[in-house]
């Protein structure tokens, strides 16, 4: 394990808190674009021959 020396700075409390927050946003980001990804409806099938140019 490496000890820091009197003159090192480490990122802190801070450092993680902020890192940990963005985790916790990046989490809720996904979780909604999978709900709204989850409404779009897709013509499946049968329905593209209908929307093919004639």
């Amino acid at each position: 394990m490496t000890v820091l020396a009197a003159g090192d700075v480490s990122p802190g409390l801070l450092g993680f808190t902020v890192v940990a927050l963005i985790g916790v946003a990046l989490y809720f980001l996904i979780k909604s674009m999978n709900k709204q990804m989850s409404k779009i409806k897709v013509p499946r099938g049968a329905d593209k021959d209908d929307t093919k140019a004639e």
